[in-house]
């Protein structure tokens, strides 16, 4: 009985990552890694990463991109869905590349979000962060 207790409340990869959100910025923590932080207002980048490193390591990654920061968020960290939550309500985030992403088992990079282009579209009735 112990296996199969073993076997399925294995811990995940993703359990070590920590998540801290506040309305200024959002930070991930692992005890392997450096800290990463940003602040919302400076995200200028929002993509979904995928590997093909799963199940042994995190193989699906939020990445938030600043000019001179960044944090990338694994899927399945506690604190991912907040986060996701928050991001996905931005003007312009592309859902079908959600879907893509998703559906992907190979190596590959979905654009979700970019301030660029949410900024030009200021100006015709639209906003954004």
């Amino acid at each position: 009985m112990e296996f199969f207790s073993r076997l399925f409340n294995k811990k995940q990869p993703e359990d070590d990552f920590k998540v801290s959100i506040t309305e200024d910025s959002v930070k991930i923590e692992h005890p392997k890694r450096k800290t990463e932080q940003v602040e919302w207002n400076n995200i200028k980048e929002i993509k979904l990463i995928n590997t093909d490193s799963g199940p042994w390591l995190p193989d699906v990654w939020l990445a938030l991109i600043s000019e001179n920061d960044g944090c990338l968020i694994p899927q399945g960290a506690q604190g991912y869905d907040e986060v996701y939550e928050i991001v996905s309500k931005y003007e312009g985030f592309n859902f079908e590349n959600v879907m893509e992403s998703m559906s992907c088992t190979d190596n590959a990079e979905f654009n979700l979000w970019n301030k660029l282009n949410t900024a030009s579209q200021v100006g015709k009735g639209e906003s954004h962060p």
